[in-house]
């Protein structure tokens, strides 16, 4: 009955916002208030459960993603997005443009949270599909995967770090493989999937298309010369990868060599977290983008109350979205579908990404799913041969199987992006599940190998 319950609360919240056209926010509270009655949930724990989810969600991604648009803004208001756009187009040449942006989404993603590189890049992005008057989608989707898949199998993304030391497993056998596994997927789903994307919704690759962020991007156009350079734009708008790159290699010495935590490693580990590192980013932006140039202080702050303006409405979903997803979390819906697989004899890596893949479709958060998954899947494995980097990257790729309405990242993409929900489900969802079934065929291709 839970899984019922939800796919009829699923149902019900499209049918609001595509038929009624009631707005998503209003739509995405009703349902979660009548799935928490349907699920049988205490009434005394219902206004708890959404306000618990709607601040949790809101406490770890929006000061993130306000200072992420802030960021975006000044590098675009300064011409540094337009240099950056300008200069890897003629690296790589118009033609292969999309490639460009998956290498450099790749890059980026490895750092950085799939939230903060999708608010980073997009409005670098999207000066690269004006200058070479492509569709933005058809730019956006393999950005978007390289983004995808990095935060599902690689380390030092939270969901492969803490599942591998669940299972313990070697994260860096994790991270070896997780490269291997990501650069097929990557193609596959990006760039390969997007050609066919563009035949299933091509209303969503429209090139008037784009969505609130993209309005981080949508600046005046300068002569090159009149632009920062490109090494100093680049920089800045890498340095949040740069800073949590450095914190995860110096946490991963300490971890490997034993050392115990002390003063400098408690300072290495808040400045390599999201919040530290956005808000260093924007102070530096402000320098380099800004005063570095003699742009004047009272102008900068006029791009960063434009920049938080134009994803208000964005955050706001994103915290509703969060509400939805602990309603099913406190309904036990993840608890029943963990229940089904007591006892299965199934082979582990199968019985992984299975678990993780519906625990996933039930209640939408892909850390949910793969920690909840590690859970179930540990006492399965105990006197079991298998191998627990693998194990490790199959439960990821079930974790983020077929995004949908549940999942606060459907509505980022379909609100970054300005596609409706038929387009976003065309495109985003199957996106994610090519990704996820992808990502089970070469864990077992790799199984057999290694």
């Amino acid at each position: 009955m839970p899984l019922v319950i939800t796919a009829i609360g699923i149902l019900l919240l499209l049918f609001l916002i595509m038929k009624v056209r009631l707005h998503t926010v209003l739509s995405l509270v009703v349902v979660s208030f009548l799935l928490a009655l349907a699920l049988g949930m205490p009434l005394s724990d219902i206004v708890a459960s959404i306000e618990e989810g709607f601040g949790s969600t809101l406490g770890s991604t929006g000061l993130i993603f306000g200072f992420g648009a802030i960021l975006g803004k000044l590098i675009a208001d300064a011409g540094g997005a337009q240099r950056i756009a300008m200069t890897l187009i003629s690296k790589f040449g118009e033609r292969r443009v999309q490639w460009a942006v998956v290498l450099t989404a790749f890059i980026l993603g490895i750092a950085l949270f799939f939230e903060v590189g999708l608010v980073l890049l997009i409005p670098i992005v999207y000066q690269m599909s004006k200058q070479v008057n492509i569709p933005f989608l058809y730019l956006g989707l393999p950005m978007a995967t390289a983004l995808s898949v990095t935060h599902a199998f690689l380390p030092p993304h939270p969901g492969p770090t803490v599942i591998s030391e669940q299972y313990g497993a070697n994260i860096g056998l994790v991270l070896i493989y997780g490269f291997i596994i990501a650069i097929p997927t990557i193609i596959i789903a990006g760039p390969l999937y997007t050609v066919l994307a563009r035949r299933i919704a091509p209303t969503a690759f429209e090139n008037k298309k784009g969505g609130t962020i993209t309005s981080l991007a949508d600046v005046k156009q300068y002569k090159l010369e009149d632009t920062p350079g490109f090494g100093i734009s680049a920089f800045t708008a890498l340095f949040p990868v740069i800073l949590m790159g450095a914190s995860t290699i110096v946490t991963l010495i300490q971890q490997s060599s034993g050392v115990t935590s002390n003063v400098f490693f408690e300072f290495i580990d808040l400045i390599g977290s999201p919040t530290t590192v956005m808000t260093l980013s924007v102070l530096l932006a402000i320098y380099t983008m800004g005063i570095g140039r003699k742009i004047p202080i009272s102008k900068l702050m006029e791009s960063a109350e434009t920049s938080v303006k134009s994803i208000g409405m964005l955050v706001f979903i994103l915290g509703v979205s969060g509400s939805l997803k602990e309603v099913l979390i406190d309904g036990g819906v993840g608890d029943y579908v963990a229940e089904i697989f007591e006892g299965s004899t199934i082979s582990p890596i199968l019985l992984a990404w299975l678990i993780a893949a519906l625990i996933r479709l039930a209640q939408g958060s892909a850390t949910v799913a793969a920690l909840t998954t590690a859970g179930l899947v540990l006492p399965l494995i105990q006197n079991v041969d298998v191998n627990l980097p693998l194990l490790v990257l199959a439960t990821g790729a079930g974790s983020i199987i077929a995004s949908h309405v549940n999942d606060t990242g459907f509505w980022i993409v379909k609100e970054s992006f300005g596609l409706t929900m038929k387009e976003t489900f065309a495109t985003w969802t199957i996106l994610e599940t090519i990704i996820s079934v992808s990502g089970l065929v070469f864990v077992l291709i790799l199984n057999m190998i290694v």
